[in-house]
């Protein structure tokens, strides 16, 4: 059985003037115990919403989610909000630590919430994290005086001292120079696997893509399986999509120029199912 299921998944809302926007449209996703997806697609398809509803922040217009066997739809949102704190680390693109608290005491914070040996044994836990992911020796550093990879080590940390399920990472690597980055996923592969947990990573960056054992791309609220190869590193301008025009050379993600029409063949985005109709696009929705 799979960790978490998604079937026929859809969000809609109602604008002011009544229309109604549609940013998914029948998701379908499996991803099991230890696993590593990611999901590409330009910027306004739907990506955040979908993470939102992975971790529990936001529930679909309609479809069915179940987490380990669990419709989530049958849960009150006090369960929701218990299972999201367990279950669910969140690792975002711009940190979010909290400004003049240690790093020790950014990753005690969410131990704050658990229970039993968790709870007790927070600042224990918390310092042993901080030592796994290299910084056992910047406890007592404030975010301010931490670079951008060590911030993004301590987030990493904190999104992990609970031992999750389930590691949902928003842009992991965007605000990273390109070694930073690599170090940063190297991080994430590395410790998802030891613990088991499925690893979801969201990503304008088909090198970070790539890494993961299973790809797919979200556009017009529809989500395609797809085959990246690693063969060189390219942003999301590399997968082509059908009716696209070239808009001139631009900056990459995290820095990197553009991927080149030769650069393309080497490091290509194959769909490998229709995608119901849809023609890929950058979509409508945020």
């Amino acid at each position: 059985m799979s960790l978490l299921e998604l079937s026929g998944v859809t969000r809609s809302v109602v604008l002011p003037d009544d229309r109604t926007l549609e940013i998914l449209r029948g998701i379908d996703l499996t991803v099991d115990a230890g696993e590593h997806v990611s999901i590409v697609g330009r910027s306004g398809t739907g990506k955040s919403t979908l993470l939102n509803i992975l971790g529990l922040l936001d529930a679909p217009t309609s479809g069915e989610y179940v987490l380990d066997g669990v419709p989530i739809g049958r849960l009150s949102g006090r369960a929701r909000a218990r299972r999201r704190g367990t279950d669910f680390g969140f690792v975002f693109q711009q940190f979010n630590l909290l400004q003049g608290r240690t790093a020790l005491e950014n990753v005690v914070a969410p131990l704050l919430y658990a229970r039993g040996r968790q709870f007790w044994q927070r600042r224990t836990l918390a310092a042993e994290m901080l030592e796994r992911v290299g910084l056992g020796d910047r406890l007592d550093t404030r975010p301010e005086k931490l670079s951008g990879g060590e911030q993004q080590r301590v987030a990493i940390a904190r999104a992990l001292v609970r031992v999750p399920r389930v590691i949902l990472a928003d842009e992991p690597t965007g605000a990273l120079d390109v070694d930073t980055g690599s170090e940063v996923m190297d991080l994430l592969d590395t410790i998802a696997r030891e613990n088991g947990s499925a690893l979801i990573a969201i990503t304008h960056d088909l090198a970070v893509a790539s890494r993961a054992s299973r790809q797919f791309r979200l556009a017009d609220g529809v989500l395609t399986p797809i085959a990246i190869s690693a063969r060189s590193a390219g942003s999301l301008g590399a997968l082509g999509a059908p009716g696209d025009q070239p808009s001139g050379p631009g900056p990459g993600a995290a820095g990197r120029p553009a991927v080149s029409g030769d650069d393309q063949a080497e490091h290509v985005a194959r769909p490998l199912v229709p995608a119901h109709g849809a023609a890929p696009g950058e979509g409508d929705a945020a």
